[in-house]
């Protein structure tokens, strides 16, 4: 270990490990502090779902883009698989018909395309085709496993690149001079911390000023005999009614409020439908979202039955059970994607207000470093 970094970052999650990629091609000495023995929360309970499609139109779809770029490339390095390429949206309701159609006509909707239902088939063997209207496929989006990727990414990190780990080391404070932790000092250069839904340990009274809450989501993981392989993700309708970058389109208004009229539960509940498949077989299925000060713990089966009763709807998998369920927590923000603050000329507090670390962290990770060490730079000036 070194007497001083150049750059210091609290938190080993997807933008903590994405920070320390970009410091090291900047050519950075980084060390990653983490309370955990390894990543724990959001960035290791979620789909691993890189999202392009539906990413809120600008800035944030721009991150999902160069994300998943460097998404590809450090899957080759650090020998993570990836499992899924590509998204497929059925459109059940001649309204979610409508959002597929204005999705293709934005600029985001570049290199998608229609299918037919045999192509659709083919990629979803269980998908229903009884009132199956439209299916959109983006070839944009990556599948990883999370629980195996970060610390795959990590490794590599420190294998590779020089990164100094300190897992099991909490920070209690920042200071100009680097971050204070039970063993003392770590000296920085520049600290970068990226505390996930913590919100009370450092920079709480700034963080505390800012229009942020808690989102917990509730997954499940689901086998069946016979389980086809499932060549992409999928989303549905509840999809399109609530990523922004349908969402927000003009033409996508019929469909939330058909939505709030004949599924006003799954709506209370938060409730969409993507599904990812892993190595085994098994489907990750999700997720609901529930919205408060703090994560809550328990579990509630009616999230659940309201989760697969969305699933049932688009997929056909007679006999299918649930294997695994756990929770979820993400800082989440009705009025931003990101938050970055700047305590100090040389500190960055850096939150991903929305569910899309995974997809959007690398990018973030690049900007960061960008506005600390070249901030007039186009990479620095994405930021604003």
């Amino acid at each position: 270990m070194r007497d001083k970094y150049d750059v210091v970052i609290v938190g080993g999650g997807i933008v903590g490990l994405g920070v320390a990629l970009a410091a090291t091609k900047a050519q950075k000495t980084v060390c990653v502090i983490d309370r955990d023995a390894r990543a724990n929360g959001a960035s290791i309970r979620n789909f691993g779902f890189i999202t392009i499609s539906g990413q809120k139109a600008g800035a944030h779809w721009a991150r999902a883009r160069r994300s998943r770029d460097i998404w590809a490339e450090v899957a080759d390095l650090a020998g993570i698989q990836i499992l899924q390429r590509g998204l497929v949206m059925p459109a059940y309701r001649p309204e979610a018909s409508d959002v597929l159609h204005g999705f293709l006509a934005t600029d985001m909707g570049a290199g998608c395309r229609l299918l037919s239902q045999d192509e659709a088939i083919k990629k979803l063997p269980p998908l229903r085709q009884g009132g199956l209207l439209d299916v959109l496929y983006s070839p944009h989006e990556l599948r990883v496993e999370s629980r195996e990727a970060l610390p795959k990414i990590a490794a590599w990190l420190e294998q590779h690149h020089g990164v100094d780990f300190r897992w099991c080391t909490a920070a209690r404070d920042v200071t100009e001079d680097g971050v204070v932790t039970a063993g003392g000092m770590v000296k920085g250069e520049s600290i970068v911390v990226c505390p996930g839904d913590d919100f009370s340990t450092l920079f709480p009274e700034l963080i505390a000023s800012r229009d942020l809450t808690k989102c917990t989501l509730q997954m499940l993981r689901v086998t069946a005999q016979n389980m086809p392989a499932f060549a992409s993700a999928m989303m549905s309708d509840h999809s399109l009614a609530r990523y922004e970058g349908f969402s927000q389109l003009e033409c996508a208004q019929p469909l939330i409020a058909r939505l709030d009229a004949e599924a006003a539960a799954i709506r209370a509940a938060g409730v969409h439908l993507i599904t990812v498949q892993s190595a085994d077989g098994s489907l990750i299925v999700g997720d609901s979202h529930s919205y408060g000060p703090q994560p809550d713990p328990f579990a509630r089966a009616d999230f659940d039955d309201l989760i697969l009763q969305v699933f049932d709807e688009v997929l056909d998998l007679p006999a299918r059970k649930v294997t695994e369920r756990w929770c979820g927590s993400y800082t989440s923000s009705a009025t931003r994607t990101i938050l970055v603050e700047r305590p100090a000329q040389n500190i960055r507090l850096v939150m991903v207000t929305g569910g899309t670390g995974a997809s959007t962290g690398f990018a973030l990770a690049e900007q960061v470093i960008a506005d600390l060490y070249n901030p007039k730079s186009e990479t620095a000036k994405a930021l604003a």
